[in-house]
């Protein structure tokens, strides 16, 4: 009887501990979601509405005209375009490189492993300071140059550390199973190693093309091009520079949007392919969070 109502108090204990569970995810879930459906509201609302902040959840006045005038504009889709060359071949051209060198360093037979391994990490926490990479990207020929600073920044020694400590997790048996049928090493890294390693890949992938589609502050630097440009660096010039806010607004006088609300129909349509493309990998990211965390 003593153990029964120990065992129901246990159970009351942890519904109430889920519910509680449930408001504190809820309340941050809407914390996280109010932004975006905020913008996406003043995005389509009527710009003295936006304006006057009159906009706090639901579109009023609604009208697709801050979107017009966005997509009509022939340097918003250069800069697009310019984005999804960096971020589809940049993460690319990084996944490439970033996974055989992390399957190499994982084996224990490579002579060099230790020191290579050494030098990675110290990359990680000592850098030689901005005058230095700007000299040597410009150097390189990095400026207003898109393929040079596409693969000047191709790797991160932090994503090869993860992707690494993941080889290390696959069992050796796997790998001396596929030797003794005759299997070399290029063989077992692709039909071994990659496909056990999906959730690391998607995880590091996901790192590498979020940091290539955020990209400002080098390309603000280096390209000096307005038709090279990415969309960030677009974004920022259409926020911040005054002569283009007093343009736009005696341009727009007695319109339906105004210049704030096509600032926001810029920035939802700069995070629209995350949110498409998320959901997708979202299964491979929750079990790649935990990369090199635990080793079997």
């Amino acid at each position: 009887m003593v153990g029964g109502t120990v065992v129901k108090k246990r159970l009351n204990g942890s519904k109430i501990f889920d519910i509680i569970n449930v408001i504190i995810l809820g309340l941050l879930g809407i914390v996280c979601l109010y932004p975006l459906v905020y913008v996406f509201a003043c995005s389509v609302s009527n710009g003295q509405a936006v304006d006057a902040g009159k906009v706090l959840l639901l579109p009023k006045g609604f009208n697709l005209e801050s979107y017009k005038q966005v997509l009509s504009d022939k340097l918003f889709w250069s800069s697009y375009a310019n984005t999804l060359y960096f971020t589809v071949l940049g993460s690319l051209f990084s996944m490439v490189v970033s996974t055989p060198a992390a399957y190499v360093l994982s084996k224990k037979r490579f002579g060099s492993r230790k020191l290579i391994n050494i030098i990675l990490s110290f990359t990680m926490w000592f850098t030689p300071g901005f005058i230095p990479l700007y000299l040597n990207y410009t150097a390189l020929g990095a400026t207003n140059n898109r393929f040079m600073i596409l693969i000047s920044f191709g790797i991160q020694a932090f994503y090869i550390i993860l992707l690494r400590n993941y080889f290390e997790a696959v069992p050796i048996e796997l790998e001396e199973s596929s030797m003794i049928d005759g299997a070399n090493d290029f063989i077992c890294f692709i039909k071994v190693y990659l496909p056990l390693s999906k959730p690391a890949l998607a995880t590091v992938w996901l790192y590498y093309a979020m940091s290539r589609w955020n990209g400002y502050f080098w390309s603000t630097i280096l390209i000096k091009d307005m038709k090279k440009i990415p969309l960030q660096v677009y974004l920022k010039q259409k926020i911040i520079d005054q002569a283009l806010v007093s343009e736009y607004a005696s341009s727009i006088a007695g319109q339906q949007y105004s210049y704030n609300t096509i600032i926001y129909a810029l920035v939802f349509c700069s995070i629209v392919p995350v949110l498409i493309v998320f959901p997708y990998i979202q299964k491979f990211f929750v079990k790649g969070v935990m990369v090199g965390s635990v080793k079997g």
